[in-house]
């Protein structure tokens, strides 16, 4: 091995050591490596900053707008109030009505927002009913991340890979072409859920908060309320009694739950993370003022939280918006359109540009605003990535690695190294984050089906399911850790679950993907 494959390799360890430590976002760990990169002359100045001119990244951002104009305007809402049944009803009748809703909406949504929405609702319904919410808040995760396997802009991964195939020459993938494999896993994987949940998923643990605190409070007007630290709340990694949330949002800390643990002692001694969640005692002014704030995703525990009132004509235009985006996109990639209007592409970069402008114009969500509602940590994330996807092509890393792909998956072939990169990609996912995951395995993936001669096509598609396929722990998605907090589960709650579901939906991949994407040989 050369001194610039050395580099690199001991620059990725190091990267997925620093997130997994979780010292640091991951847009600032993968941009330090990428400086170091640039500095020790194995990218140019010009790779470097070649992913933030990416029209998947771009489009990723442009979809974060459209997500949170649909979500302010109360559609989904709306539709999941109507499919939840007033009367008691069982733990997999109640799944079977609100899975499959969820997985669609997370198909063409942003699945942060989608969980956002549901989980309170879900949760106050439960116990309105006499369930457990902990029956439904790792399916509701599990559902938005299935949904989110079937089309192109179902999750950022699947952008970030189109735009690499794009930045390599390649066609890139059409809107639906991720649904021959992402159907038949999602209805395995709700089917599955359906059979285990009551077995595997816990029963709903009390809140350790004193009940006499919750009565003292709400005879002087307060509540309890529940609220996940999202990236931009100011106090991530400081100590709570250093950073005095009561007088910022004047209302007290009782129980914070942090990767599995609930806390109620010491609790000025905790470092914030985002991601956990907070047990306040509040009154009804701390719930308008930050009720719909991007510092806090909002729960609640008993009522839901006060909400304006919305036009009903907001909900139909989000709604009209978000299928013409849909179906133009689809629609654009149709030969006869592209012959038609050949100096304009027609794709979802275009229908998503036009669809956030317009929902700016029309104020579906708050245009003096609109830079709050973009996951800027997740951009730097991802043009990040191709910088890295470069660096290890460039230093002969990638090509060294799907050589010992090639080796290990010995009479196998193809199908075999097939399995192993969707195997390790996956393993990536779990620990770190599912960008990271698709900026490594990219570039193996490319090498490894030119080391078989074969189109690389069935790799890029492993790559976009196994980079979000993360079922088995609350680190691997964003939404596991969600529900984490909201449902008070352990660790150990997912991964009883959630591993199984992992072994599931690699089978079905490995299988499925040849037969829709067969190893041809490449062009």
């Amino acid at each position: 091995m050369n001194f610039e494959i050395i580099f690199v390799l001991l620059g990725l360890v190091g990267m997925l050591v620093a997130l997994i430590l979780d010292k640091m976002r991951p847009g600032i760990v993968l941009l330090s490596l990428v400086v170091m990169f640039m500095v020790a002359g194995i990218i140019t100045p010009k790779q470097m900053v070649a992913g933030f001119s990416n029209r998947g990244m771009i489009t990723v951002a442009l979809l974060f707008l459209v997500s949170e104009g649909v979500r302010q305007s109360g559609a989904l809402a709306t539709v999941v109030k109507k499919l939840l049944p007033d009367k008691k009803t069982t733990v997999a009748k109640a799944q079977l009505r609100i899975l499959p809703v969820v997985s669609a909406f997370s198909a063409f949504l942003n699945n942060t927002p989608v969980v956002v929405i549901f989980a309170p609702i879900l949760k106050n319904w439960a116990k309105r009913v006499g369930l457990s919410c902990t029956k439904f808040l790792i399916p509701l995760s599990y559902a938005t991340i299935l949904g989110g396997l079937c089309t192109l802009i179902g999750t950022s991964t699947n952008l970030v890979v189109h735009g690499m195939m794009i930045d390599k020459g390649l066609e890139g993938m059409k809107m639906f072409d991720l649904a021959f494999i992402g159907i038949p896993i999602t209805i395995v994987g709700l089917a599955y859920i359906l059979l285990v949940s009551k077995k595997l998923l816990p029963a709903e643990r009390p809140d350790n908060f004193e009940e006499e605190e919750v009565d003292t409070a709400e005879e002087t007007g307060g509540h309890v309320v529940e609220v996940v630290l999202a990236s931009r709340f100011p106090g991530l990694k400081r100590r709570l009694k250093d950073f005095d949330f009561k007088r910022r949002y004047g209302a007290e800390v009782k129980e914070i739950r942090q990767g599995g643990q609930v806390i109620t002692e010491n609790l000025g001694n905790v470092r914030l993370q985002e991601g956990d969640t907070l047990v306040l005692l509040a009154d009804e002014a701390f719930t308008r003022t930050w009720g719909d704030s991007s510092v806090f995703l909002m729960m609640t525990n008993g009522h839901e939280i006060p909400t304006r009132t919305i036009p009903v004509w907001k909900k139909w235009t989000a709604l009209a918006l978000l299928i013409i985006m849909i179906v133009g996109a689809t629609v654009g990639e149709l030969p006869v359109m592209q012959e038609r209007f050949p100096e304009v592409k027609l794709d979802m970069f275009f229908f998503a540009s036009v669809t956030a402008v317009v929902m700016a114009w029309l104020k579906l969500f708050p245009p003096k605003k609109y830079t709050k509602y973009i996951s800027w940590d997740i951009l730097i994330t991802i043009a990040c990535a191709f910088a890295i996807s470069a660096a290890m092509e460039e230093s002969g890393l990638a090509a060294l690695i799907a050589d010992f792909i090639k080796g290990v998956s010995g009479s196998l072939g193809a199908w075999g190294a097939l399995a192993l990169l969707y195997l390790v990609t996956l393993l990536i996912t779990e620990l770190v984050t599912n960008n990271a995951a698709a900026a490594l395995a990219f570039p193996l993936a490319l090498e490894t089906a030119a080391k078989f001669g074969v189109d690389p096509m069935p790799f890029f598609i492993a790559i976009c399911v196994a980079a979000s396929a993360g079922f088995a722990t609350p680190i691997g998605y964003q939404t596991n850790l969600i529900v984490q907090g909201a449902g008070n589960y352990k660790f150990m709650d997912f991964v009883k679950i959630g591993v199984p579901m992992d072994i599931i939906v690699m089978i079905v991949s490995v299988t499925l993907i040849p037969l829709f994407w067969p190893f041809t040989a490449a062009a």
